[in-house]
């Protein structure tokens, strides 16, 4: 897939920007030829968004098959960490929720000559989730920054109109470290770049965010869509009180309805070489995407991935 296609996909899906992480990556350099591991085995390191280390993790297992000959190593983080160890040159390949910052950019060329090259892999829709007991089914994005921005005066589920089936009233708001790709999205797109308001809990992971939820009554969280289960409830959202409010659905963040959908994103330094643009290939084509949707986001549009 060119370059041209990203920006064009980009361009054209525009409107939609608006698991524990795997600890640490052997330690193994970026792959212009082969690592350490051994004299025939080539390894691409990548690393970066919890939201994506599910599925990027789904992708090395599936491409060890394909090419028995290439290691995909797999490590989490946040995409600030995957974008980090790019800039650095210790990875191939940074995985992200979140679109590169500029002052990013300019430090990866100011350190390795090379511009960053950007390949959306899927989309998201960003969830919010409460348990699956809870009477809610709608929220607006003003009620959201009640909840989670500075001088938001949303501590109650009363304060809501909700009454939970179990009592307790007092809202447990879990949120994500500041490096995660998830924490910014949400404070750019829903708190409009507002700072977070202190006392939330905050974890490492997505798939820690819907744990902690299922098993706390009180609780309301955000996470990719890609991790729900039967104990927790995703919320319909809207913009603001009036609007309708959608669900997070592979059809609503294509129609751009659902109005916290995000890409998911890939990063190289330069345009890719060799093993690592066979890799990333592979993933925008057919098996690649497939994979996309069988964990829980959706899928590029067939002429996207073209």
């Amino acid at each position: 897939m060119s370059h041209k296609h990203h920006s064009d996909m980009k361009q054209t899906i525009g409107t939609l920007l608006g698991i524990a992480a795997l600890t640490g990556l052997t330690a193994c350099g970026p792959s212009g030829g082969d690592t350490g591991h051994s004299s025939s085995k080539k390894v691409i390191a990548v690393q970066g968004s919890d939201t994506m280390v599910n599925e990027a993790q789904a992708w090395a297992e599936a491409y060890a098959k394909v090419e028995p000959g290439v290691s995909v190593e797999v490590g989490g983080g946040g995409s600030g960490v995957g974008i980090a160890a790019l800039i650095a040159g210790t990875i191939d390949i940074a995985d992200a929720s979140r679109d590169m910052k500029d002052s990013e950019r300019a430090k990866a060329k100011a350190n390795s000559g090379k511009d960053p090259v950007e390949f959306v892999v899927g989309y998201d829709a960003l969830a919010v989730y409460v348990h699956k007991d809870n009477p809610l089914n709608e929220i607006t994005f003003e009620q959201l920054a009640g909840i989670y921005a500075e001088g938001g005066t949303v501590t109650k589920w009363s304060d809501l109109g909700v009454t939970l089936p179990g009592g307790g009233d007092d809202i447990l708001r879990v949120s994500r470290q500041s490096n995660s790709g998830t924490y910014e999205f949400f404070r750019e797109h829903v708190l409009n770049k507002q700072d977070f308001k202190l006392g939330s809990t905050d974890l490492n992971g997505s798939k820690e965010v819907v744990e902690m939820i299922s098993n706390t009554p009180t609780a309301i969280g955000y996470s990719g869509m890609g991790y729900a289960t039967d104990k927790v409830k995703m919320l319909k959202i809207a913009r603001k009180a009036g609007d309708t409010a959608y669900a997070p659905s592979v059809e609503n963040a294509l129609n751009k309805t659902y109005p916290i959908a995000r890409p998911l994103y890939l990063y190289t330094l330069g345009e890719p070489q060799g093993h690592v643009k066979a890799y990333i290939d592979w993933i925008l084509g057919a098996e690649g995407q497939k994979i996309v949707a069988e964990s829980g986001y959706v899928p590029l549009p067939p002429k996207a991935a073209e």
